[in-house]
């Protein structure tokens, strides 16, 4: 066979939909983390303590929680891409708000208004798993993973630079300036999408009718757990404790390592840089990983590598920072993959909207509380505190990972 022959073979499938989200993607990761390497420093420049940090995220996760059950239900009921196309509008604009913040609050608010924006993340979620052949979904989401980490490669490194040229304040505005630009573009592609879901409702969508639909929308949500199978239930609670442990250290990293182990900003960057890079290599490897030993091995080997990261950290000099954040790579070329695969093939297509929308609601619920928990430590405790309740919950991961997620015998398309 032919090298053509092969990789039409193995990459056939990235047509269509799939084509016109990756290189929205794409133009989306060249930029997004820009802004988001210094954005804890940033809050501080505007007034703000770790404790305000904590109640960004917090604000952030809440709002972002509260839209994921209507956003899972139209979804399923109206279509998913009127709702991807014309929020991704909103998430650009907001970016202007952020860039010309005076203050902590308004940042505040700006969090508010993106995040209300992101009703679409069960819809995309969906439409992505919609278009990728079930025998191919542990390279498809490994592809989407590897395509999106080599796209946000140079963010960390052009954060650095504008930290050092502009300082903290006006470099992450100019990064949300760049970000703004970048979103419009990726909006604009995004019309070229194609609905996937085979009965869409197309009347009384109206902002009425929508806000009436939220009861209805959180009781359809929660009310797939009594058809999704017992595997999805374990991975959906492992999936939640992983998040609120992450939660619990994300917005304290930088300036952890900023303040306590005295590395330097631009160092910071390069650190990122590195996580980034061990992820991209990683990440078709890993696909191919999930598609032949299956997704429930590949989630477990995810956690195994993760445990450390949370230790090592904290007592971190460079080499076992670099260290630190190779496990960290490894660790999440594996997961996403694997989750989102098994994700795929455990739930049926006219109830993926819906199982997102309830899976995210809770997840984002518990970062919220995780990062505002992560504050108060912080502040109040010590910052090493956080770091070891962090790895205690890894710990209860690995133990249901092992007893209760199974793979499935039949995979949905």
């Amino acid at each position: 066979m032919g090298l053509l022959s092969r990789v039409r073979r193995e990459f056939g499938f990235i047509r269509g939909n799939l084509l016109v989200l990756i290189l929205s993607w794409v133009l989306m990761d060249l930029v997004g983390n820009i802004p988001y390497i210094y954005f804890s420093l940033y809050i501080e420049e505007l007034g703000g303590t770790p404790f305000i940090i904590g109640v960004v995220n917090f604000t952030s996760f809440m709002v972002l929680a509260s839209v994921q059950f209507l956003g899972g239900y139209l979804a399923d009921t109206y279509g998913r891409r009127w709702l991807i196309v014309s929020m991704t509008f909103g998430v650009a604009v907001s970016n202007l708000i952020f860039a010309f913040a005076p203050s902590w609050e308004v940042v505040l608010l700006a969090v508010i208004i993106q995040n209300l924006c992101l009703i679409y993340q069960p819809a995309l979620s969906a439409i992505t798993a919609d278009s990728i052949p079930p025998e191919k979904r542990g390279v498809g989401f490994s592809i989407i993973m590897f395509i999106s980490n080599v796209a946000s490669l140079a963010a960390p490194p052009i954060a650095g630079i504008l930290f050092l040229y502009y300082g903290t304040l006006e470099g992450v505005r100019i990064g949300f300036l760049l970000v703004a630009a970048f979103y419009l573009t990726a909006a604009l592609i995004r019309i070229r999408l194609k609905e996937t879901l085979r009965n869409v409702k197309n009347q009384g969508k109206n902002l009425k009718n929508l806000i009436k639909a939220y009861p209805h929308a959180v009781k359809e949500s929660f009310s797939v757990w009594k058809i999704l199978p017992r595997s999805m239930f374990f991975l959906f609670i492992i999936n939640n404790i992983g998040s609120f442990s992450y939660a619990l250290m994300d917005a304290y990293l930088v300036l952890y390592a900023t303040q306590i182990l005295k590395v330097k900003g631009f160092e910071w960057a390069i650190l990122i840089t590195w996580l980034t890079t061990i992820t991209i290599f990683a990440a078709l490897p890993s696909g191919k990983l999930v598609d032949k030993y299956g997704r429930a091995r590949c989630l477990l080997l995810s956690w195994l590598l993760y445990a450390p990261f949370p230790l090592l950290f904290l007592y971190g000099n460079m080499p076992l920072l670099y260290l630190s954040f190779f496990l960290w790579g490894i660790s999440n070329a594996l997961f996403m993959p694997g989750y989102s695969a098994m994700e795929a093939d455990l739930v049926p297509r006219e109830l993926r909207g819906k199982e997102v929308g309830c899976s995210q609601f809770l997840t984002y619920v518990l970062m919220a509380f995780g990062g505002l928990t992560g504050g108060f430590l912080y502040e109040n405790v010590s910052p090493a505190s956080l770091f070891f309740l962090s790895f205690g919950l890894v710990i209860v991961c690995i133990v249901i990972q092992v007893l209760f997620v199974k793979e499935p015998k039949k995979r949905h398309t």
